[in-house]
């Protein structure tokens, strides 16, 4: 008999449409996972038990009378990084540990009115910094894979919480990888929209380009729902795209046609190789690519090795802009104050040439890979790693380096603003995650979406779980 966490949200929305489940029981059969698991995962900072069961009591009165949006009553959850309106937003910060929004983010917004219930807040590093999660509120998150290993960052609470049939999508963020990072790490997938796919309003700021919202799901097609939700955009927004003239669900519904596929395994950063797991799940996915009659062609990494220190000037000036007190500097973490004080020593000049080279730069990239449909390299470098070993030295410093070795290859895509995703099509031999990442062109995230589809029909992973979270 099929559990109903192994269902993914479509499936779930269709039964609580036929009134063969309720809202409430759903809802209350995710809050007793959470109360289960989500301690040994560090999955939530903040769960919201029961302003979710009222809505979802309200979400069975609106199916019974039919009018209901179509995710009524289906449980999700959001990110700690993006403000929620009388619910505490922390972002991983015990700087922050008060703070309760009063407004909610445009997105938050109009997840719930698909009719989405958040179960709460999922863990994320201090300010969303790593490429793993852990904080002084909470501590890591662990991929349910292995909980001895990092979900990866800054959405790891989200993807482990998906991992784990916590629930069934999540939104994440990601600015340097953030949901493809962690998606890789807890074998589900994750898409990061293009540029301006996404709305940050109405008080969040786009001011560098690199940061979007997006979906982490067992299932193309709830990726695809679920950024349906999220993609339309508020007055005031810097770089807004359209609505998308098709929806996201009815591109994975139709087969793409045969593409050619630009693919890489090196990454732009001397010193730093891909290990053997991350080599053979890009080899694999390269032979299914084929196998569904696409051409994959071998090309040079097209995204130079200078793209790298203009891109932690822009990082870092980020955080070093942030409206922290000064009361509250002694709470940060060793690795925000290291990235605060390397953003404070940037000049305006500094960060205006930073943002000139990463346009002019992603650009001829871009243009390059313009013979090209779709781009496939490996997601990281490295399989999950030990729960300490990012910040074990104590030296950010180190800690920085790491997670270079861990993870080459996200980054280029938020500074490029194009559309990637990562599948989870391998596992090692000792049974680690290992994800694999396609790209498109910018605003063609529908294509992105059709090819993932595809892969998935081809080589599905849904039904392949962690062990020990039955």
């Amino acid at each position: 008999m099929t559990e109903l966490h192994e269902l993914d949200a479509t499936d779930q929305a269709t039964l609580l449409r036929e009134r063969t489940l309720s809202a409430v029981e759903l809802v209350q059969h995710h809050l007793d996972r959470i109360d289960r698991y989500a301690d040994t995962l560090g999955a939530f900072v903040t769960v919201t038990a029961d302003v979710a069961l009222r809505e979802a009591a309200a979400a069975d009165a609106a199916l019974a009378a039919g009018d209901a949006p179509p995710f009524a009553g289906v449980p999700t959850a959001i990110k700690d990084l993006t403000p929620t309106a009388g619910i505490a937003t922390s972002m991983g910060s015990a700087a922050m540990r008060e703070h309760v929004p009063t407004v909610s983010a445009h997105v938050v917004d109009l997840i719930r009115g698909a009719g989405f219930i958040s179960l709460g807040k999922t863990n994320t590093p201090e300010f969303g910094l790593s490429s793993y999660t852990d904080n002084d509120l909470v501590g890591p998150a662990r991929t349910p894979w292995d909980p001895a290993r990092n979900a990866g960052g800054s959405s790891g609470g989200a993807a482990a919480a998906v991992a784990a049939g916590l629930v069934p999508l999540a939104q994440g963020s990601d600015g340097g990888g953030s949901i493809r990072i962690p998606a890789s790490s807890c074998g589900v997938f994750g898409f990061k929209p293009s540029r301006g796919r996404v709305s940050v309003g109405p008080s969040g700021s786009d001011w560098s380009g690199l940061a979007g919202d997006g979906p982490l799901s067992r299932t193309v097609r709830d990726a695809a729902a679920l950024l349906d939700a999220m993609a339309h955009p508020m007055p005031g927004d810097l770089r807004p795209l359209p609505d998308p003239a098709t929806a996201f669900v009815d591109h994975v519904a139709r087969p793409p046609r045969a593409l050619r596929i630009a693919r890489w395994s090196g990454t732009h950063l001397d010193g730093i190789a891909p290990g053997p797991d991350a080599v053979a799940a890009w080899e694999t996915t390269s032979r299914l690519l084929e196998s569904l009659g696409h051409e994959v062609v071998d090309v040079p990494n097209p995204f130079p090795q200078a793209l790298e220190p203009q891109f932690n000037v822009i990082w870092s000036s980020g955080i070093a802009g942030a409206p922290i007190p000064p009361e509250a500097e002694p709470l940060l973490r060793a690795n925000t104050r290291y990235w605060r004080e390397r953003g404070s020593r940037a000049t305006a000049v500094d960060l205006a040439r930073a943002m000139q080279f990463l346009e002019a730069t992603t650009r001829e990239a871009i243009t390059a890979l313009l013979p090209y449909d779709a781009m496939l390299t490996p997601t990281l470098a490295l399989p999950p790693q030990p729960v300490g070993w990012f910040n074990e030295s104590g030296d950010p410093a180190e800690d920085h380096h790491r997670e270079l070795l861990y993870t080459p290859y996200t980054a280029l895509y938020n500074m490029s603003g194009q559309p990637a995703a990562s599948l989870p099509l391998h596992w090692s031999d000792d049974g680690l995650p290992i994800g694999v990442m396609l790209a498109a062109h910018p605003a063609q995230d529908g294509l992105l979406f059709s090819l993932c589809a595809q892969v998935e029909a081809a080589a599905p992973w849904h039904d392949r779980r962690p062990p020990g979270f039955a």
